[in-house]
């Protein structure tokens, strides 16, 4: 049967976030270890997105925004705005640092941000890989439209698609708009799936569920009616039988290997961002 999982709320860096995972009731989904909905926020001039540089590890984060453009940097050298419809994809692997800001234009403008964010856990034999980046474009993701529904997948494998974001352990990703009284099977129902209603209203076994709604599902709940025109995050993937440890901004399956980045972190050991090298979130 159909589960709700109830979010708590967070202000980050003048954001407004509501998160779901982990959760009281289920650490994760799949891989998915972390799940935020950030705003929707609406900024005046000079306000906004202000995440200042932090670090990383064994996790990779995924970033997909409905409205407004966030300013990503990386100690990578990566530079670049994620707007409405892409992916951005960060993976940690042995350690990254990040931060996420807005442009000029966008700061210097009344602007708004609606989105998600996500991390995913790096298996246990991977997480001490190199970290990456990668930037999708909306028009490089698969997608299916039919009778009355789109679906674009973000990442993964899902509905006979695949996804060129490079994932570590078998998941899906997908943004739904459809309908009222469209009808889809869920994806891969014996993976573990949660469904985010976005807005409008769509229907599991005999439960209706609105806006704001993480809905954990089992592997009996393969119908999802569209109950009014909806858009929706269908997201999952394989069971984690070891869970690892999550702490601030890290993931690992050790806790000698957290005290390591936490130590790392607090002496400074970490890369930096080239053009935001001058301040830090402290630990």
């Amino acid at each position: 049967m159909a589960k709700i999982l109830n979010p708590t709320e967070h202000d980050i860096g003048g954001l407004n976030v509501k998160r779901v995972l982990p959760n009281f009731d289920k650490k994760m989904v799949g891989p998915f270890i972390f799940f935020d909905h950030m705003g929707p926020n609406d900024f005046p001039v000079g306000q906004g997105i202000n995440v200042r540089p932090h670090p990383h590890i064994g996790l990779s984060t995924l970033t997909y925004l409905f409205r407004g453009s966030i300013l990503h940097r990386d100690s990578l050298g990566n530079n670049l705005e994620i707007h409405p419809g892409d992916v951005n994809w960060m993976t940690a692997g042995k350690g990254i640092v990040h931060s996420e800001r807005e442009s000029f234009e966008v700061r210097a403008n009344p602007h708004h941000i609606d989105g998600l964010q996500c991390w995913i856990a790096l298996p246990e034999n991977m997480t001490e890989i190199e970290p990456s980046f990668t930037h999708i474009k909306k028009q490089q993701l698969p997608h299916i439209i039919h009778e009355g529904i789109m679906m674009r997948l973000i990442v993964g494998e899902a509905y006979g698609l695949s996804s060129p974001v490079k994932t570590y352990s078998p998941m899906f990703y997908i943004d739904v708009v459809g309908s009222a009284n469209s009808q889809i099977k869920s994806p891969n129902p014996q993976q573990e799936t949660a469904l985010y209603v976005i807005y409008g209203s769509v229907t599991v076994g005999q439960q209706d569920y609105q806006a704001g709604d993480f809905i954990l599902l089992d592997n009996l709940d393969t119908d999802i009616h569209f109950a009014s025109d909806a858009r929706f995050i269908l997201l999952g993937g394989d069971k984690f039988e070891k869970v690892p440890y999550l702490h601030w901004n890290f993931v690992a399956y050790s806790k000698e290997r957290l005290e390591q980045a936490k130590q790392d972190w607090q002496t400074q050991r970490f890369p930096k961002i080239p053009g935001d090298d001058k301040e830090f979130i402290p630990l």
